[in-house]
């Protein structure tokens, strides 16, 4: 009997293709947006989570707003902090943006990065030519430093600028290294956000940097760690010696680890996530009342064969069983295209910005489910009427 219903129902939808089309759409519409949004959610913030975790695997980001009596940190202070235990090494931060000359030629808005040489140690395969500041390069009055691609191309597009010297904020410094192309971008695009600069970076010794922009103290630390699984007992460590400095004074600095950084973002994906699907389910709702439309018109045609099919004995279940299977069918048929154009977008949205495109589980799931839910929720009432319509109300129709 299942099966019988099953191919009265496929009959029903065949004879009446545009108006099952027509219904249907609205479920493929929510559906494609569901896996679209959620897919390509979840592949950008993957790709983000990927880079961060490579960026700051073993590492710890110690910001300093200061007090109104200490605005950052001093040599002595840092030399503090070198000294706890489960570090490996400081690399200081300081940046600023300056001109930079080469024989003749300008180039406006350049970022000036001071470093140390742990900055280079701890993350390999920066240097593709020459080699990266060392930790004799951080002797005071050290007049070295290393330049990205961009800088290269716009002052040497011809040469090697291995042992050339460039002068800026009046200073002249030999160039000791180039950054490798793909590393170098990955960094300098948080370097240029922070000074609002794109045109290039060079980088110097920590120290040369401070006496070029007159600081007298540091204000941004990474923290590079011996032991990852001791980064809690580490960040505890540093905030103990860090309120020391500060006088127990409120927000004057903060130490970030990358794990609290994807936590956070994990959190705000989620809600991201929730949202978004939430939008996307208005389709969903639309499309089924489509459904419901659909099938209540249905069993006002069909009220002669209902009559018929009882008058010759048909119980109301299977009437109603049947009417539910047609309303199932559709939203079913609607989930599964838009599950497969949902994903065949994604594949496209994600050649086109430049991440690995990943089927999602999850999202297909919850698109199917969701569709099959729409099906039976919508499709209940009018299954119903159909069961319960008087077999004599209906052969007097004929």
């Amino acid at each position: 009997m299942l099966k019988e219903s099953l191919r009265m129902s496929w009959q029903n939808i065949k004879g009446n293709k545009m108006r099952s089309f027509l219904t249907t759409l609205g479920i493929i519409i929510g559906v494609l947006a569901i896996i679209t949004l959620i897919t390509t959610l979840e592949g950008i913030t993957d790709e983000i989570t990927s880079q961060f975790s490579e960026l700051g695997a073993g590492r710890l980001s110690v910001s300093v707003s200061g007090t109104p009596l200490k605005r950052g940190l001093n040599e002595k202070d840092i030399a503090l902090i070198r000294d706890t235990d489960n570090i490996s090494g400081i690399d200081p931060n300081f940046s600023m943006t300056q001109h930079v000359i080469y024989d003749g030629t300008l180039i406006e808005d350049i970022t000036i990065e001071g470093r140390s040489d742990c900055y280079f140690s701890a993350t390999p395969n920066m240097i593709s030519t020459g080699r990266p500041l060392l930790p004799i390069d951080m002797e005071p009055y050290s007049r070295v430093c290393v330049i990205n691609e961009d800088v290269r191309l716009a002052l040497f597009p011809n040469e090697n600028p291995i042992g050339k010297k460039i002068i800026f904020c009046g200073v002249t410094f030999e160039i000791v290294g180039i950054l490798n192309e793909d590393t170098g971008n990955d960094v300098m695009s948080v370097m240029s956000a922070m000074t609002g600069s794109d045109n290039g970076t060079v980088i110097i010794p920590y120290e040369a940097a401070m006496r070029l922009g007159h600081a007298g103290s540091i204000s941004s630390l990474t923290v590079y760690l011996a032991d990852v699984e001791r980064a809690d007992e580490t960040i505890e460590a540093i905030k103990t010696k860090l309120n020391g400095v500060f006088n127990y004074r409120d927000n004057s600095f903060r130490v970030i680890s990358i794990d609290s950084l994807l936590d956070t973002m994990d959190t705000i994906t989620g809600m991201m996530t929730s949202l978004l699907a939430g939008i996307a389910s208005i389709a969903l709702l639309v499309g089924g009342i489509g459904i419901m439309n659909m099938m209540l018109v249905s069993v006002t045609e069909r009220t002669m064969e209902i009559g018929l099919r009882k008058a010759l004995g048909a119980k109301p279940r299977l009437i109603q069983i049947q009417f539910l299977i047609e309303s199932i069918m559709l939203s079913l048929i609607g989930g599964v295209t838009g599950i497969v154009l949902g994903n065949v977008l994604s594949y496209f949205i994600a050649e086109a910005i430049g991440y690995t495109f990943a089927l999602s589980i999850g999202a297909t799931t919850l698109a199917f489910t969701f569709s099959a839910a729409v099906g039976i929720l919508f499709g209940w009432m009018p299954a119903r009427k159909a069961s319960r319509l008087n077999p004599i109300d209906a052969l007097r129709s004929m």
